[in-house]
């Protein structure tokens, strides 16, 4: 065999009870699994490399079902950020908004509004403009080496929607839904495993439930699922889920909920009511899964709080409305009086909104910094050309421990890797599951946390080799100590890396290996193939 980790105690992705075997990899696939006390006459695997795995947790690698990693993949071939945290899957094309399927006028226009989330992109050659181009791209990326760690990508209804009907806050055309539902098929036919919408992000959020509910329809023809940063998060976050619960049911649709949290303190204490919501749909036959973060507070760019009418007609129009002072003075009782629909609904709290990253290097002042109310948020705004993130201390810890021990949770990072000092979640969502909330409060047995994270992901996506610790299956797989498995990532100095996690595996390579990145790029996209129909 190529390698043999001897004597680990494998947590199998299945939530099953763990076991002590040894596991042996060759051709980057699990070729052998010897459980202690096998049968007599069982040999023992033997390899050219063997790892003491004595006192260690070999589980399959993590899957982050919302990452936003799609610029980032291309620009670091290290990307430690994941790496280190044993992800070996990413899921991008997150929140409605990322760069394919574009035209020309399209792509200019997404790389300024997800700046912030991505960085301008100044570094990267955009010589795509189709799904299945850029996933090509992600495999011929560093010299022709590939990525780091392997990516899954979802086609983004506001890109689509920016490509079909542009900017404005009116329905399409049949024409124009013709056309978003020739590029949502496209981008399926090409690879996509499902659709992604962000409905507080413009423009996507300017498309009504019907509209929705013809894009759906396609994705179910070929299998995917619909995976919303639903309407509302805040006040009326209830019946943004029931929102989507009906529109995939309508069309027939799987449905996973992006970082599905309950925020704001008009859904203090309210997760239950989530979680009934949820299992009344369940047990009728819906089929919905859901992804977290294990941190209370969210991240976002501060022109995502603007009312969807001031973010009509694009970036340039935005900047030319905060200009404006009567036009900013409304965006303003928008915010901090009735509350707008890109702040969830709920009335502005300056308070608790961090400058977490700016574009502008005049600005670094700014940088950890609370915003002091809308004449700040109105300069960051214009100076930095609407590249500034934040982070939004708006979350409820027993809403984030209830919802992540539902039957259909996954993990998502939700992780932007942008700016100065992005969230922690980025470098450390998956080690706080296993360091936190499994060893420290025991939330989550650890059988059923790293189910949470790998096979039921997986099982999700549809992928048939991937997941779980079985024989056949690829060697996508992390070696962690549970006794001290942490994120070494903090809010003060949130890159810093996780620490009790010596090994991780990429299609049967190290891409971590004795607690230190490797040179290895093994990752590749993967590819949804089912097709319309099948």
């Amino acid at each position: 065999m190529d390698l043999v980790f001897r004597d680990a105690e494998v947590v199998d992705g299945t939530g099953a009870p763990s076991y002590r075997a040894d596991v042996a990899i060759e051709g980057g696939r699990i070729a052998a699994i010897v459980k202690e006390g096998a049968a007599a006459g069982c040999l023992r695997p033997t390899a050219r490399r063997i790892v003491d795995a004595e006192g260690l947790a070999l589980s399959p690698g993590f899957i982050d079902m919302h990452a936003h990693s799609d610029l980032a993949l291309l620009r670091d071939p290290d990307h430690s950020a994941k790496a280190a945290q044993g992800v070996t899957l990413e899921v991008l094309g997150q929140d409605g908004l990322s760069y394919a399927p574009v035209d020309d006028r399209t792509l200019a226009e997404v790389r300024r509004a997800i700046t912030g989330w991505n960085g301008y992109g100044d570094d990267i050659d955009f010589d795509w403009r189709t799904v299945g181009e850029y996933l090509d791209r992600l495999d011929r990326a560093h010299g022709g080496r590939g990525i780091a760690v392997n990516a899954a990508y979802l086609v983004p209804q506001g890109t689509v929607r920016m490509y079909a009907v542009g900017w404005e806050d009116r329905p399409a055309t049949g024409r124009e839904l013709d056309r978003m539902r020739g590029l949502v098929a496209e981008g399926l036919e090409q690879g996509a495993f499902g659709m992604s919408s962000g409905l507080t992000y413009t423009p996507g959020m300017y498309a009504k439930d019907a509209e929705l509910t013809e894009l759906c329809r396609v994705v179910a023809e070929y299998g995917g699922y619909y995976c919303p940063h639903h309407r509302s998060y805040g006040a009326g976050a209830l019946e943004a889920y029931g929102e989507m619960i009906a529109l995939t049911r309508e069309a027939g649709c799987a449905l996973h909920l992006a970082h599905a949290t309950m925020n704001f303190g008009v859904n203090e204490g309210r997760a239950p009511e989530l979680l009934a919501l949820l299992d009344e749909a369940l047990d009728a036959g819906a089929d919905i899964s859901l992804d977290t973060y294990p941190y209370t507070p969210g991240c976002t760019t501060l022109v995502a709080l603007l009312p969807g009418w001031a973010s009509e007609g694009g970036p340039e129009a935005v900047l030319a409305r905060l200009r404006d002072e009567g036009t900013a003075e409304r965006v303003r009782h928008h915010l901090e009086v009735l509350g707008s629909d890109g702040c969830h609904g709920v009335p502005v709290d300056w308070d608790t909104i961090e400058v977490s990253g700016v574009s502008a290097p005049g600005l670094g002042e700014y940088v950890g910094r609370r915003v002091d109310g809308w004449a700040t948020a109105r300069r960051l705004l214009l100076e930095d050309s609407l590249g500034t993130t934040i982070l939004q201390h708006v979350g409820h810890e027993e809403n984030v421990r209830a919802i992540m021990r539902h039957r259909v949770h996954t993990g998502g990072s939700d992780g932007i890797l942008q700016g100065t000092k992005p969230h922690p979640r980025a470098y450390g969502t998956f080690p706080r599951y296993l360091g936190r909330y499994v060893r420290e409060l025991g939330v989550l047995s650890l059988e059923e946390c790293v189910a949470h994270l790998t096979g039921r992901p997986a099982a999700r996506l549809r992928l048939p080799d991937r997941g779980r610790i079985r024989e056949g299956y690829v060697a996508d797989l992390v070696l962690f100590d549970p006794e001290t498995v942490a994120a070494g990532s903090t809010y003060a100095s949130p890159r810093t890396l996780p620490t009790g996690i010596p090994h991780v595996l990429v299609d049967g390579r190290f891409v971590m290996e004795d607690g230190r990145r490797t040179d290895a790029l093994p990752g590749r996209s993967l590819r949804s193939n089912r097709r319309a129909g099948a």
